[in-house]
């Protein structure tokens, strides 16, 4: 019964792979192409969509099927091996022999032996009995590697996620500033025509006119900017759900401001523990360790019980042996002893890779808590300045439209009104991509 323990050991290794991410994480067959074409997505379905269809979430699946198989390989030499051999010979010989006893005359005898001569089968069986916990660390090291591996699933999840969170708030800016550029060209327009009438009655000069030409050319070529920005924004969406690049992909407006209050302490505490990054680095930290337990173990012996069967000809006459093997490398030129001083190194820097992965997170969501929070403070502002520009342009156009104002004025308070309504839509965006940024850091998807 001693002797089985390690074996059994290593099997509850093997089975103890979390449940929940060999459900997640094994690999299927690609998708097809999601439909989106005639529909309204709203942000939860386009992050489904990516989830399910991203080729890039397909590869970090497989590469953690092909990790779950390292564990099973580490685990494979505590199992029963079993393999058959045959073998047969054609030879021929010559020999030289005495005649006889008695006038040692010596003779050429030929020997000719065929394959029918020297057939043998044979099956083996060998089991490892003891080898002081070597391949249960082996097990355990390939174990952790798989749950880095998993790990990584979980973090190509969250950073597909957050490419859709982004693209999906900059089609929204895009369509947001598309619309404040074509009220400054109506604007401009307006304004434009104003000045015509005004110079061909003699009340303004040449000078108006060419300038609000000029406004109305600066607001189309702004007018197409946000046109294109739109375009570059879908492409990113849509490659990031993984269908056609020049699908037709509509969105659902959520640029709305929600304001939140951040709870710093909670938000910490939920990154340590979810953090796919900082799980990874505590995952290899735990390997390293094993590691130097594998190292450390190699200096020691192993036993391993042999067993055959077979038979041979003329009549495949039954031979069988058993035996055991006792096994110990007693020197090797100091590879053994310059591996376990690699696996010590390796959890030196696996311990110091868990402190700088934890200052990384915690810059990343310090960061993004403070882009949070600047952002709700531009709404408000932005708010603010909205109004004033809009006020500021009634007037200047109540003045231009009696003669009283200059072209100049008017078009100072309409850029100011544009420039106003461009940043309350990239504040808003803003909040947005930084709350995205939030969770992200915060190890949500």
């Amino acid at each position: 019964m001693t002797r089985l323990r390690p074996a059994v050991c290593a099997l509850l290794l093997v089975l103890s792979l979390p449940a929940a991410a060999l459900a997640q994480a094994a690999p299927v067959s690609p998708a097809p192409p999601p439909i989106v074409v005639g529909r309204v997505l709203a942000i939860d379905e386009c992050i489904a969509i990516a989830l399910e269809a991203q080729p890039l979430i397909q590869a970090t699946l497989y590469d953690y099927a092909a990790a779950r198989a390292r564990v099973r390989e580490a685990f494979a030499p505590l199992l029963p091996q079993l393999s058959g051999t045959s073998t047969a010979t054609r030879s021929s010989s010559t020999v030289l022999s005495t005649s006889s006893a008695t006038t040692s005359r010596a003779v050429t005898v030929p020997i000719n032996r065929q394959l029918s001569d020297t057939f043998l089968a044979q099956v083996q069986l060998s089991q490892l009995l003891f080898d002081f916990g070597k391949t249960l660390a082996a097990t355990q090291v390939a174990r952790k590697l798989a749950e880095v591996s998993a790990e990584g699933v979980e973090l190509q999840r969250q950073l597909i996620a957050l490419t859709v969170k982004e693209a999906y708030t900059n089609i929204l800016l895009a369509q947001r500033l598309i619309r404040v550029q074509e009220q400054a060209l109506e604007r401009a327009d307006l304004n434009l025509s104003s000045a015509k009438g005004f110079y061909d009655v003699g009340t303004q000069p040449l000078s108006t006119v060419v300038r609000a030409e000029v406004d109305v050319a600066n607001a189309k070529v702004d007018l197409i900017n946000a046109r294109n920005a739109l375009r570059t924004a879908r492409v990113a969406l849509n490659t990031a759900m993984a269908v056609e690049a020049s699908t037709p992909t509509e969105i659902r407006d959520n640029l709305a401001y929600e304001p939140i209050t951040l709870d710093r302490a909670a938000l910490r505490a939920e990154a340590l523990r979810q953090s796919p990054e900082y799980r990874q680095a505590k995952l290899q930290s735990s390997a390293a360790e094993a590691n130097v337990q594998v190292a450390s173990r190699n200096f020691l012996p192993n036993i391993s019980g042999t067993g055959s069967y077979g038979g041979t000809q003329p009549d495949l006459n039954p031979t069988w042996s058993l035996g055991l093997a006792f096994t110990w490398n007693i020197f090797d030129g100091g590879r053994l002893i310059a591996a376990y001083q690699e696996a010590k190194a390796n959890l030196g820097a696996a311990g110091a890779r868990v402190k700088a992965a934890e200052l990384t997170l915690i810059q990343s969501l310090e960061q993004a808590e403070i882009a949070v929070e600047a952002a709700q403070e531009r709404i408000q502002a932005a708010l603010v300045l909205i109004n004033s520009a809009q006020e500021n342009f009634r007037l200047a156009q109540g003045r231009f439209d009696v003669g009283v104002g200059t072209i100049l004025e008017l078009t100072d308070a309409q850029l100011a009104l544009t420039q106003a309504q461009n940043t309350e839509a990239q504040a808003l965006a803003d909040y947005r991509i930084a709350l995205a940024q939030l969770d992200r850091a915060a190890g949500r998807r």
